[in-house]
């Protein structure tokens, strides 16, 4: 086929109304489906993905065909997050408005790191910063960067407290790099989330470097056992341990550290949404003297994937830590994201957080919260009343650690569950104990999914004692 052949098939294909039709008529059956489909892929269904496994085509293919496939043997293969009963990880379930608004600007295939590249990205990046800082209660000097996810943001604001921790020691990272730089502390907790540590390794810090601080019974770093902190130092908390949910006590140790002129980083992956909270406000007291945050939309927020920001109280530093330059690149007056981000070609992504944003307003962000911790308290009000299951964590959030009398049973446990597919949950170790992990991160989860997940681990407890 000639250039010209080619071009012409792809531009009937465009105008193909039908084409589309096709696919959005699949997305609707996968839709109109999620309550009844199983939370996790059956067997089955996981050894008919070997139908993918081909050497690549050398003709092309049938773009029908190739949608048809995906919806009839690859979406058996996905995880029904939507089915309200997945609680394997802290994984939200996208509310309606982000998926709508997801497939609609899918087609827009907006560049966003550059105002000349994307106006429309580059206004509602401007404008979500502002309504970001307003629900966290952040200074209003804050800048946000619109990544991939917390893991990414966590990189950019320890890549922000890097730049200036050496700046004020008189040296530049970005010109001189870290061989013989001066010293950076790292001082975190032993309930630090294992994308904090993936961080320290990558930015250079070094894991063996890291200061550890022993923790309370619910996972919280203790103030009391912290060692001296000065300004060479990075302070990692914590806002909603992944096991526990618990949050670690801001407003003492970022008074600490702001006497010394210390950097601190909050990683927030799930529990900075509680300062957007009444009820759960008390959490978050004194986050807002920290130096950077790291948070994720597609979790508590129930944006599509995927969604994380990063949030820095020092536009300089981060800015600076992420440097790029290039004669062709067209600066703005107005905001070129790529300045807050690692990335410079970056899907926009903003448009499904500002229209979760938008559609949810302060009053919806408070109750989806609210439904995610009264769903947890329904879990382990029903568990306390089970003999054999003991719930091992206060419900601070959206978390529950449950467990049986002894590891082994807890695993068995665990696997019929599993293999049962009511519902989905994960395993954990808390204090040297294994734990089956529940993660309320839905807003699809009901009052009767939560009903129908404890009558699995009833029948999953039963079966295990016969064993």
């Amino acid at each position: 086929m000639n250039t010209e052949s080619f071009q012409q098939k792809l531009f009937k294909e465009l105008n193909n109304k039908e084409f589309f039709q096709h696919a959005h008529n699949h997305v609707q059956t996968y839709l109109d489906s999620a309550k009844e489909r199983v939370v996790y892929p059956l067997i089955s269904a996981i050894e008919n993905l070997d139908v993918f496994d081909e050497h690549m085509p050398i003709d092309s293919n049938d773009g029908k065909d190739i949608i048809e496939l995906l919806s009839t043997v690859g979406s058996q293969g996905t995880i029904n997050t939507l089915n309200g009963r997945y609680f394997g990880f802290v994984t939200g379930a996208s509310l309606p408005v982000g998926m709508a608004t997801k497939h609609l600007t899918t087609y827009w295939d907006q560049n966003s790191a550059l105002h000349a590249m994307s106006p429309i990205a580059s206004r509602l990046e401007t404008i979500v910063e502002t309504w970001l800082k307003d629900i966290f209660h952040l200074p209003k000097t804050t800048v946000a960067g619109f990544v991939s996810g917390t893991s990414m943001a966590n990189f950019c604001g320890l890549a922000a407290a890097r730049y200036r921790l050496l700046e004020r020691q008189g040296w530049d990272i970005n010109k001189q790099g870290l061989s013989n730089a001066p010293t950076i502390r790292i001082v975190t907790s032993k309930q630090a989330h294992s994308t904090v540590i993936k961080t320290i390794s990558l930015l250079g810090l070094g894991i063996n470097q890291i200061e550890w601080v022993d923790v309370d019974n619910q996972g919280r770093i203790r103030p009391d056992l912290l060692p001296s902190l000065d300004n060479s130092t990075i302070v990692i908390l914590q806002a909603g341990n992944v096991n526990s949910g618990a949050f670690d006590p801001f407003k003492l140790i970022c008074e600490k550290a702001r006497k010394v002129n210390a950097w601190v980083h909050i990683d927030g992956a799930f529990g900075l949404w509680a300062a957007a909270t009444k009820k759960f406000k008390y959490l978050t007291d004194g986050m807002n003297m920290a130096h950077s945050f790291a948070v994720d939309a597609h979790k508590t927020l129930n944006t599509p994937y995927d969604s994380g920001i990063i949030l820095c109280n020092d536009q300089e530093a981060l800015a600076a830590s992420l440097h790029m330059d290039a004669g062709y690149i067209i600066k703005s007056s107005a905001r070129d994201g790529m300045y807050f981000t690692p990335e410079m070609s970056r899907r926009a992504r903003i448009f499904e957080l500002w229209a979760t944003l938008k559609y949810l307003g302060k009053t919806g962000i408070n109750d989806l919260i609210n439904l995610f911790h009264d769903r947890a308290l329904q879990f382990s009000n029903a568990f306390n009343e089970i003999e054999g299951f003991e719930v091992i964590n206060e419900v601070h959030f959206n978390q529950v650690l449950v467990t049986c009398n002894d590891d082994d049973l807890t695993s068995r446990v665990l696997s019929i569950i599993q293999e049962e597919r009511t519902c989905w949950v994960g395993e954990s170790l808390w204090n040297n104990k294994r734990v089956i992990r529940v993660s309320i991160c839905a807003w699809t989860t009901t009052k009767k999914d939560v009903e129908l997940s404890i009558l699995s681990f009833k029948k999953a407890l039963r079966l295990s004692l016969k064993e």
